[in-house]
């Protein structure tokens, strides 16, 4: 087999956390197998699972082949003679229910999230929001956002990511989403409730500027931390940088730190039932914290936050730690193929985002146990993977993999 003498964990043993039984029992309380012949729950998630790892540009047809190919029929313990068309799989997938595989999503989550030390477990308290957009070949889309200045429809991801895994997901499709002051908000409260008692900073970039959005975070005691609009106007209350105070913080400069007020605009409707926006004070106070890059000439970055007891540098370094979820993206986009759309219902985008997640999760775990970069992983994880069939073909045929595969 692919032996990496280097490494700690292997993708046997990774393998070995996707729990069967569970995998089983959803399959009878979420009711997936109803009038299914041959694509059931396991087989499908399974396919899926390979499929990603297995194909450069996944599609539904590729994943036909993929499952009448007798190696993922041995990999998985299959029966030879079940065959399938794309047909089906673009059917399954528009009906079958995401809920199955949220929960096994979510399971595999917790066990690989509850191997982090305590030190590791402060270090990913801190929970980067974003989105992505996906609008290659989702034209086609019944529902679908559209960019300004585009007639194309796209989907957008939506995830809030710890530094390490993928801790939740969500898949927009209505148009009012484009504005991610509506997507953002959802995301982070939805991880709130998932994560009762929590203690999370959340980092968020641009895309959240409403000033009504962060006084709700504020009330629900959400602490947050975003960038502003550069020029935003505000009231300062307070300054709290001190007399003699060290303005430097290694990259960047600290130009300003304060309690402000911030302004938010009302909806006024005129008596032609027009609508336009009147400048209002909120009373609730936020921190603004203003760093200049030293590397950038006169790039600024507006931070603000609703924590008022951590040091401005800390402030700042938490927030260029949200490019981590920026890499992230990447890694989906042009390692595990999120970039094409393999169904083009919201039903099949979420099967395939959960699909997705659940797969990077997997090859995440195998990046950081063998430290190594996020395309090397991928290349081995699937060449272990493809080996382990071998080894079972070999099995099969009544011989003995050790023969072949020199360790």
């Amino acid at each position: 087999m692919a032996i990496f003498k280097d490494h700690n964990i292997t993708v046997k043993q990774l393998l070995g956390f996707i729990p069967e039984a569970l995998i089983a029992n959803l399959s009878l309380t979420t009711k997936i197998d109803h009038y299914a012949k041959v694509l059931h729950g396991n087989k499908l998630f399974y396919l899926l699972l390979y499929g990603i790892l297995d194909n450069d540009r996944l599609s539904q047809r590729s994943l036909e082949d993929t499952f009448n190919d007798s190696v993922f029929k041995i990999l998985f313990n299959l029966d030879e003679d079940e065959k399938v068309r794309r047909s089906s799989i673009s059917e399954r997938l528009s009906r079958v229910d995401p809920d199955y595989f949220r929960q096994i999503y979510e399971f595999i989550y917790e066990q690989f999230s509850g191997v982090y030390t305590l030190t590791q477990r402060k270090q990913y308290n801190l929970i980067r929001v974003d989105s992505t957009i996906v609008s290659e070949t989702a034209g086609k889309l019944s529902e679908g956002i559209v960019n300004p200045g585009s007639s194309k429809k796209a989907v957008k991801y939506s995830l809030a990511f710890d530094g390490m895994l993928p801790g939740l997901a969500q898949v927009f499709t209505n148009p009012k989403y484009i504005n991610e002051d509506n997507a953002l908000p959802e995301v982070v409260m939805a991880h709130v409730k998932k994560e009762p008692g929590h203690q999370n900073i959340y980092v968020l970039d641009r895309g959240l500027q409403s000033t009504r959005t962060m006084k709700a975070f504020s009330e629900n005691q959400v602490t947050f931390i975003c960038r502003a609009k550069e020029n935003r106007k505000f009231e300062l209350i307070q300054s709290l940088i001190v007399e003699g105070q060290d303005m430097d913080m290694g990259e960047s400069m600290l130009l300003r730190d304060g309690i402000v007020r911030l302004y938010t605009g009302i909806p006024i409707a005129n008596k032609r039932g027009n609508k336009h926006y009147r400048e209002e004070l909120v009373e609730s106070t936020f921190r603004l914290v203003i760093v200049k890059s030293k590397a950038q000439e006169g790039k600024e970055y507006w931070l603000l936050t609703n924590d008022f007891s951590l040091p401005a540098k800390e402030i700042a370094q938490a927030y260029r730690r949200r490019w981590d979820i920026e890499v992230f993206f990447r890694f989906l986009k042009q390692e595990l193929n999120t970039s094409h759309l393999v169904s083009l219902n919201k039903n099949g985008l979420q099967v395939m985002l959960y699909m997705t997640l659940i797969t990077s999760m997997l090859v995440l775990i195998y990046k950081k146990a063998n430290k190594q970069g996020y395309k090397t992983s991928k290349r081995r994880f699937a060449m272990e993977v493809r080996d382990l069939a071998i080894a079972l073909i070999v099995v099969q045929c009544g011989g003995e993999p050790g023969l072949f595969f020199k360790t």
